[in-house]
């Protein structure tokens, strides 16, 4: 016959007492809403500037001997189409799952690539969208599997 194990009480120490619950480092959770936050606003700024881009011909100028300067709808297709991905790959960073972090990681690196070839357009911005988008990816990184499992108590 197989014994059925219930629930008991807490696990406990060596001295008996229940076990202190896990300490979280709150810069570091702080870190991953901040990331999320910061990926949404950077989604957003691309799906406005594309759509602008898409909606205005003149939103910005071709510029001369650029070996990268695409078609201005074109160029606006690509900021809206990543604007939409970007902002939901921040979403999904509040389901505490590691494959979300490593596909914000993925999805900020590409944003950085993506204002890099877009920075003789809007220099100053662009410069800005790809600072923010390290940060973010240092923040992530900074974020283990052992702080996901005490904030979200997901199993080791």
């Amino acid at each position: 016959m197989t014994e059925q194990m219930s629930p008991g009480p807490a696990p406990s120490g060596p001295s008996g007492a229940p076990d202190p619950p896990p300490r979280v480092n709150v810069g570091v959770v702080g870190g991953v809403v901040f990331a999320a936050f910061v990926m949404g606003i950077i989604g957003a700024y691309h799906a406005i500037a594309g759509l602008a881009a898409i909606l205005n011909e003149n939103f910005s100028q071709a510029q001369d001997d650029y070996a990268f300067d695409f078609d201005v709808n074109a160029r606006g297709w690509v900021q809206m189409i990543t604007g939409v991905i970007v902002f939901a790959a921040a979403v999904s960073l509040f389901s505490g799952r590691t494959w979300a972090r490593i596909v914000v990681m993925i999805i900020a690196a590409t944003s950085a690539l993506e204002n890099f070839f877009f920075t003789p357009y809007q220099p100053v911005w662009s410069a800005i969208l790809i600072a923010l988008d390290i940060l973010v990816i240092w923040s992530l990184a900074m974020y283990g599997h052992r702080e996901a499992h005490k904030v979200y108590g997901a199993p080791l």
